[in-house]
C-alpha cells in the first residue's frame, strides 16, 4: 500500500467570509470574495493531487480559530491558520 503524503486545506464557509475577513490580520493579502478564494483553492488542490498528494478539506470554525490565536498568542495570519489546520483531524 502506497503511503501518500497528506495536505490539509482550510475550508471556509461562504456565509462566514465577511466575518473571516474582519478577523484576520493579513486582510490586505486575502481574496476579497469567497468565490475568488474558492476558485484559487480548487486550482491549488488540483495541483497538489497532480503532484501525488492526498488532499483533505478541513472545515474551519471561526470561533475555534480565534480561540487558537488568542491562546497561542499568535496573529491571525496565513502562517497561523496553516498551523491551526494541522491540529485538526481530517
Amino acid at each position: 500500500m502506497k503511503n501518500t503524503p497528506l495536505i490539509k486545506i482550510a475550508c471556509y464557509q461562504k456565509k462566514d467570509w465577511n466575518r473571516f475577513l474582519n478577523m484576520i490580520d493579513d486582510r490586505a493579502t486575502m481574496f476579497d470574495t469567497w468565490e475568488e478564494w474558492y476558485q484559487a483553492v480548487q486550482k491549488q488542490k488540483s495541483e497538489y493531487v497532480r503532484q501525488g498528494f492526498e488532499v483533505k478539506d478541513i472545515p474551519i470554525n471561526l470561533d475555534e480559530l480565534q480561540d487558537y490565536c488568542r491562546i497561542e498568542q499568535l496573529p491571525n495570519n496565513g502562517q497561523t491558520r496553516a498551523q491551526f489546520v494541522q491540529t485538526k483531524q481530517p
